[in-house]
């Protein structure tokens, strides 16, 4: 299934045929992943521009494609279950995503099968939680202001 969205034509495989497609896509000259990251659709309500058939889920991730010598792009987005938020890695495809992957499941906790070394980039391993998931507590840190009337 495609969609567009500003102009640029997106694909919409389901986990299942993601990798083989993103390969497929490289043999047609996409052999450039110019972006991956995660998105947490928690809480959203308006409407996503999915195709017919594809089904929303809590968790998207979304890579962008480039063929420099045809100057295309093309924007892949796989819809991830938030009871299983596992999809195959592309680095044996597209190596450059490694530190995408590692920060998606870093910051998401979207795990990403086959990958070589998936482990936290940004935090320490002893985190607990994946900070930009919509319902991660963003805590808070106490700050004291001078009353009003002592400021000079």
């Amino acid at each position: 299934p495609t969609s567009d969205s500003g102009g640029q034509r997106c694909m919409h495989p389901d986990r299942d045929t993601y990798r083989e497609l993103i390969g497929q896509l490289r043999s047609e000259g996409y052999w450039v992943c110019t972006d991956l990251c995660g998105v947490d659709y928690l809480g959203f309500e308006a409407p996503r521009n999915l195709p017919d058939g594809v089904r929303p889920e809590r968790f998207e991730v979304v890579a962008n494609l480039l063929d420099p010598t045809r100057r295309r792009r093309i924007r892949i987005r796989v819809q991830v279950p938030e009871d299983d938020p596992v999809v195959d890695s592309l680095v044996g495809i597209h190596p450059g995503v490694d530190f995408h992957e590692r920060e998606t499941f870093d910051l998401f906790g979207i795990a990403f099968d086959g990958h070589p070394h998936l482990s936290r980039i940004l935090l320490p391993d002893e985190w607990e939680g994946h900070p930009l998931r919509k319902d991660y507590s963003v805590g808070a840190i106490p700050v004291q202001f001078k009353a009003a009337g002592s400021a000079r």
